[in-house]
């Protein structure tokens, strides 16, 4: 049966244990084929493409961005996609073919930068499309070499393995997303093969206009729509657990186990990704299980992630939360009463591109949860435009999430556990379905949060 799966970024940098426990376990002959393969850059490298995504650290990107000279980071990533092949040269690679393949892919990547940047230094257009483009062209790089590396290692081993690069060097031909995909498969008989595929697809839209950084993932999930697999898999460095080991130990909890699409939702709403919202969409309109494994597990059958579980006994799945979030209040003694004071606030948000994870409100005020992230000072002053007061303050959220929670004295059971874990709690809230139960608390008492609940409602 064809399934399609994603290797993330630190699983590849563990390409011996992948190759082991992924693509060899338990397999052999013509088991081991019928399997698709997105791959991630190696661990770090889309960061010194563009920036680093916890830190913000600047990659070759941002030196083009700013019109400084970006050869010397572009050569010295050169350096570092080399040092990682001969990294893999014992597993079978070859070093000066795969060191070649690198210096050909950067210098065509380089021609290309370079007449961007002659462009941008014109002055005579605008430069976010300029811009675009340039991501787009670096982050090609780093998923083309780590699939270039993959497939000539299974090669070496014996194994049919089809390299499938989406990422479109030298190729013109105007293809969306959807159609090099399907040009790509159009003649791969996924019977007899394993195909490694780039992570990242060049397509007329653009596929990190919409999806920056999660592109990856959104590959992965336009091929499985396309492929129809038995279904979708994602091998990450860690399951997808009740709570965060690193919090509460992982003696104290456990992988999820069954879940459904929704609860994926609200995991991607505080930051704990199980996959991109924008990738889980497509598979679950057309009815793809998906399945979370760790890479480092490889007997544990992991988490599956279907549309229409429901846990047969009520229970929390998952505890979890973020420290990263501040809080809006608006205040107006007007407000009572008065229809379109909600509205005004959202479009003030909506101008400023600003989304919400919580949102409370009484008479005479409306409390806003956002991202740190996203805050921008000019925020408050066009809220104060409009209100008496803006307060806005550091915050941290935890929430109970489950697909079948709807349990008299949850609410009052979690209360007391967080009183008894010494945190007070400053918001609460669930929707009608009560698929997720949110508090909100003092950012010094988020680890205190998570720990509390896990002993009493985990």
């Amino acid at each position: 049966m064809l399934t399609v799966e994603k290797i993330g970024g630190t699983s590849m940098s563990a390409l011996d244990t992948v190759i082991e426990n992924i693509i060899l376990y338990n397999r052999s002959g013509n088991e081991l084929y019928n399997r698709v393969f997105v791959v991630s850059a190696f661990s770090g490298v889309t960061n010194l493409l563009l920036e680093n995504k916890k830190t913000g650290e600047p990659g070759v990107y941002h030196r083009l961005a700013k019109q400084q000279d970006f050869h010397k980071p572009l050569k010295s990533l050169v350096g570092k996609l080399k040092t990682i092949n001969k990294k893999y040269a014992p597993l079978g690679l070859n070093l000066a073919e795969a060191d070649t393949c690198i210096e050909t892919h950067v210098a065509e990547a380089q021609t290309y930068l370079e007449n961007l940047a002659g462009i941008l230094a014109s002055g005579y257009v605008a430069t976010e499309g300029i811009l675009q483009a340039a991501r787009e062209i670096l982050a090609s790089i780093g998923e083309s070499h780590s699939a270039f590396v993959l497939t000539h290692i299974l090669q070496h081993k014996g194994i049919n393995a089809t390299l499938v690069d989406l990422s479109g060097f030298g190729d013109i031909r105007p293809f969306t997303i959807d159609q090099r995909i399907k040009h790509a498969f159009k003649h791969i008989n996924l019977a007899s093969t394993i195909c490694i595929v780039t992570g990242y697809a060049k397509g007329t839209e653009g596929i990190m206009r919409e999806f920056d950084r999660g592109y990856s993932e959104v590959t992965f999930s336009k091929i499985a729509t396309v492929l129809k697999p038995h279904e979708a898999i994602i091998h990450k460095e860690y399951h997808l657990s009740t709570a965060d080991p690193a919090l509460v130990g992982e003696e104290n909890c456990n992988p999820v186990g069954f879940t459904n699409y929704d609860i994926a939702d609200q995991l991607a709403d505080v930051g704990m990704e199980a996959i991109h919202p924008k990738a889980s969409k497509p598979l679950e309109m057309s009815g793809i299980n998906l399945r979370i494994k760790n890479t480092f597990d490889p007997a544990h059958s992991g988490t599956l992630i279907t549309r229409e579980f429901i846990s047969p006994a009520k229970r929390v799945e998952v505890i979890t939360g973020t420290d990263k979030l501040l809080l809006v209040d608006i205040y107006d003694p007007l407000m009572v009463g008065n229809v379109g004071s909600d509205l005004q606030i959202m479009q003030v948000f909506a101008k400023h591109h600003i989304s919400y994870t919580f949102k409370a409100t009484s008479a005479n005020s409306i409390t806003i949860v956002i991202w740190e992230r996203d805050f921008a000072k000019k925020l408050v002053s066009d809220l104060a435009a409009y209100f008496e007061k803006i307060t806005v303050e550091k915050v941290a959220m935890v929430c109970l999430l489950g697909s079948n929670m709807d349990e008299p004295g949850l609410l009052a059971k979690a209360a007391g556990a967080l009183t008894d874990a010494g945190v007070n709690i400053v918001g609460a809230g669930f929707a009608l379905r009560k698929v997720n139960f949110q508090f909100l608390v003092a950012r010094e008492d988020f680890e205190k949060a998570v720990i509390g609940l896990n002993k009493v409602v985990g």
